[in-house]
């Protein structure tokens, strides 16, 4: 077995499975999950009704590069949505179809890393997404964490990386908007990577599948090829975004996203990629060709967690520091207590289960700042309905209340 298999941390979702069987929810109230970032709102039908109609295609090998269609489908959004210029990017050279973003957010880090140089590093936010880590690791990679708090506006500061970590940076991983702040990187500070990447020569993976979750309509989040393409970047090199349809389109089950940029890295990615054995089936190839081509349900979502949003923070911010986020479908509050012991108590007394954010970030070794900076917060997934939100609201209330 490869060695770097020792180096993996337990999965949040494996710890907190340890504090579920180490206490007895309260039986007397349904049980509310909070914990996951799985969407819960309705699949538009029509969706559904496409991957219905086109089954009869599992008698057919999908490629590894996916339809024509669907990488069309896929480069249009990108334009309409970024406004990228339509001379910069092709469906043929710069767009990959992927089994969702985690699988080609993991994978990627593989195609990249060159073990064949001394002490490879990805750099990845902190609190992250724990693909990021455990990418790095089996990739032969050591990780540097970015903490982003409060106090940087939940953002990763690239002024605070020495110059021998950029030296050594193969990879960056970036989120935004992020899991699990909801905090959103502008186009400065997007442009800013682009120049390091330039100088120290290692690709960005930006992450932005919570792209089309957004509060203000009239603010949406930029992407990072936006923001190349503004800064007169259109070859996009070292440049890739992942999206996803999970969120999107309500449709986690799909497996459905894809990955742009760069040419010359999708190349090799595809390569990679058609030994690894990753080719969509051409049932959610369709279905997706049609998420990817309508907004109409995309806007009636962002409404939906608008709603939630505003009624959530109404009933909790007079007992909790929570701030509203910029995009996203998360809460990530201060808690009066240890995170731990506050989801383990909040699971026996009120049986609503939440995410200690302790489990989605790491301590930084050696350094001054080294608290974890998830320790005393805890994730808030809203993706169950207005109702149940509501109800977890009130019974996080009381909890506090208690204290």
């Amino acid at each position: 077995m490869t060695p770097y298999l020792s180096r993996l941390q337990p999965y949040p979702f494996e710890r907190l499975a340890a504090i579920r069987q180490s206490v007895t929810p309260a039986k007397n109230k349904k049980a509310i999950d909070l914990s996951i970032g799985e969407p819960r709102h309705p699949t538009p039908s029509f969706i559904k009704n496409k991957l219905v109609d086109q089954l009869d295609s599992i008698a057919a090998y999908p490629s590894t590069r996916g339809t024509d269609g669907l990488r069309t489908a896929i480069r249009g959004w990108l334009c309409q949505r970024f406004g990228l210029p339509d001379d910069t990017i092709t469906a043929e050279d710069n767009v990959l179809p992927v089994n969702g973003t985690r699988e080609a957010l993991f994978a990627i880090a593989q195609c990249v890393v060159d073990q064949s140089k001394p002490d490879p590093v990805v750099i990845s936010p902190n609190p992250f997404y724990q693909i990021y880590e455990g990418a790095a690791l089996l990739a032969g990679a050591k990780p540097f964490y970015l903490n982003c708090t409060k106090k940087n506006g939940y953002l990763p500061d690239f002024d605070e990386v020495p110059a021998e970590i950029w030296e050594r940076c193969q990879l960056i991983y970036i989120c935004s908007p992020g899991n699990p702040t909801g905090a959103v990187l502008g186009q400065k500070e997007l442009v800013k990577l682009l120049k390091l990447s330039d100088k120290y020569d290692f690709v960005i993976a930006s992450d932005e599948c919570y792209s089309e979750i957004y509060l203000d309509e009239g603010n949406p989040p930029p992407s990072l090829l936006q923001a190349a393409a503004s800064s007169g970047r259109v070859d996009y090199r070292n440049c890739l975004v992942f999206h996803s349809l999970s969120k999107r389109s309500n449709v986690p089950g799909l497996r459905s996203g894809f990955v742009a940029g760069d040419k010359e890295v999708i190349r090799q990615f595809l390569l990679y990629r058609t030994y690894h054995g990753c080719a969509m089936p051409l049932p959610t190839q369709s279905a997706s060709v049609a998420a990817w081509k309508d907004e109409l349900h995309v806007v009636s979502n962002r409404r939906q967690y608008h709603e939630k949003f505003e009624s959530v923070l109404e009933i909790l911010q007079p007992v909790l520091h929570v701030d509203k986020p910029a995009a996203g479908f998360y809460l990530w509050p201060e808690v009066p207590i240890d995170d731990v012991k506050f989801a383990t108590d909040l699971l026996k007394t009120q049986n609503v289960t939440v995410l200690p954010g302790s489990f989605l970030a790491r301590s930084r070794e050696g350094l001054n700042d080294g608290d974890n900076p998830g320790q005393n917060r805890v994730r808030i997934a809203l993706v169950s309905t207005l109702d149940e939100a509501v109800e977890s609201a009130h019974r996080i209330k009381e909890f506090i209340e208690t204290i």
